[in-house]
């Protein structure tokens, strides 16, 4: 599947203005990548999770029939910046097809590579890990009550910034990638339909987030970044963006208020 787009000054813009960041003149922060090249479905196809759904015309994803659908994890290069300005090109391939047997029923991963080019160089590469899984009924795991926010051991992780996702961005994040997902906006449906204790953090935004972190603590442009979600973010809960020095590598984790990892990762230069 081919896809082109444009990264526009506005864009830029709102992606920093989303995550509170600020902007370079002439570079978009890292992880724009994640907001160009959508899913473009009419309102009328998607499916009743907000997923466009696996028949919808020009539908690039397999036909599996398990409803839930999550990111897993990434394996991203940044080998070229993607200058404000700039036309892209996004080439995806399919590069695996596995099923599982796990302890919430039948699992499917499918691992996709994504080529981002702009012009004749490439600027990012991407391998890029979806899970679908069987829908279930509420889980009491994620229903349990929480409590407050737990800190983050300074010696263990000497490099943290601490935050609290609201609703306004988890609703820009959705806007800025074309997300219609309910569970990050529709809270009766995240909470009575696939059993979560509140909004989702979307898992590109926590790893945004992390990788952002990054390159403000490694003090130059990432080059490698990789993440794997643990558990679910949720909204209104404290997270805490952490790394550490691991040889020629950073570690990052996102951790929640109870002291639960949400995300790992690693970034290098």
């Amino acid at each position: 599947m081919v896809q082109r787009d444009v990264l526009t000054p506005g864009l830029a813009q709102r992606h920093a203005a989303t995550l509170d960041l600020p902007l370079a003149r002439d570079a978009a922060l890292p992880g724009i990548h994640w907001c160009l090249c959508l899913p473009e479905a009419a309102t009328a196809q998607l499916g009743p999770d907000g997923h466009p759904r696996r028949d919808s015309a020009g539908s690039f994803l397999p036909p599996i029939p398990l409803p839930r659908r999550m990111w897993a994890s990434s394996s991203v290069e940044f080998l070229a910046p993607i200058a404000v300005g700039a036309e892209v090109e996004r080439t995806s391939t399919i590069a695996d097809i596995t099923a599982k047997s796990g302890g919430s029923g039948q699992l499917v991963f499918v691992t996709v590579e994504h080529v981002t080019r702009v012009g004749d160089a490439v600027a990012v590469r991407e391998k890029q890990s979806i899970v679908y899984r069987e829908a279930t009924s509420a889980a009491p795991a994620f229903l349990a009550p929480r409590t407050g926010d737990a800190a983050v051991d300074a010696g263990e992780w000497p490099a943290q910034r601490k935050l609290v996702p609201s609703e306004p961005l988890l609703l820009r994040f959705s806007a800025l990638t074309f997300n219609a997902h309910r569970i990050h906006y529709d809270l009766p449906y995240a909470r009575d339909e696939e059993g979560y204790a509140g909004l989702v953090v979307h898992g590109p935004l926590t790893a945004t987030l992390l990788l952002n972190h990054a390159t403000a603590v490694l003090g130059a442009p990432v080059r490698q970044f990789s993440f794997r979600g643990a558990s679910p973010a949720f909204c209104g809960e404290p997270l805490t963006l952490a790394a550490r020095s691991e040889g020629d590598r950073l570690a990052l984790a996102a951790i929640n208020g109870e002291g639960q990892t949400v995300m790992t990762g690693e970034a290098a230069i």
